[in-house]
């Protein structure tokens, strides 16, 4: 890719660190149920997963069990009301945003998180005025791995697929941004599962480290110049 128009961001482990947020609420629930605490580590590792894996992580249980819808219910709604306390930007990531405004190349999100609770996480982190676009499963008939709401993106950005970077977590990033055309980037520090190897997943580009994403974009050709 010569010309960058756009970058696209997966929320959760790409863009934001969501997982303290998961491990608060899951700690607070656990304590309420009498069960031990979990520590971040274990818990990260299911953030990519969505809240059944969450819940099944943190409490040991399966969703036949029959607390689990229960659980499942408080947990999304405690996260939907305060999804934002401790979550962050990755390091770096800010500087990057700022110099992708200020060279008016737009970025946006495209996740597999439901609308609920991107907005206000996206709205408590103040990223949601910014953002020129934001892509949630209720916006498509597919999710990731297909490439629908990454074209949806592009359509509404008015960009080219072929001159669009996607940055992804997970080999369904990869996939779907693959599909849709795009040049792909496969983070290696969000929520990998044991055994997973970006370098395998068929990524255009992979970094260690979020301060790595920015000398990348910055070798790329502003649109129009």
């Amino acid at each position: 890719m010569k010309t960058l128009e756009a970058v696209l961001f997966d929320l959760d482990g790409s863009l934001v660190d969501t997982a303290p947020d998961f491990q608060r609420i899951c700690n607070e629930l656990l304590q309420e149920e009498g069960y031990p605490a979990i520590d971040y580590e274990t818990l990260r590792l299911s953030v990519s997963n969505g809240g059944k894996a969450v819940i099944q992580t943190a409490f040991n249980i399966t969703e036949d069990h029959a607390d689990f819808d229960r659980l499942l219910t408080e947990m999304l709604n405690r996260y939907e009301y305060n999804p934002a306390q401790e979550s962050r930007l990755f390091d770096g990531f800010e500087i990057l945003l700022r110099w992708l405004e200020e060279t008016s190349i737009p970025w946006g999100v495209v996740t597999n998180k439901p609308a609920r609770f991107t907005y206000p996480l996206m709205k408590q982190l103040q990223l949601d005025q910014r953002c020129a676009v934001i892509i949630c499963p209720d916006d498509v008939q597919k999710s990731k791995p297909d490439p629908e709401g990454l074209l949806l993106a592009c359509q509404k950005l008015i960009a080219n697929p072929q001159h669009v970077l996607y940055v992804g977590d997970h080999q369904r990033d990869i996939q779907a941004g693959s599909a849709a055309g795009m040049s792909t980037l496969a983070v290696t520090f969000g929520y990998l599962q044991p055994g997973d190897d970006p370098s395998e997943w068929g990524s255009d580009y992979v970094i260690n480290q979020p301060t790595d994403l920015f000398p990348l974009l910055k070798s790329f050709s502003q649109p129009y110049t």
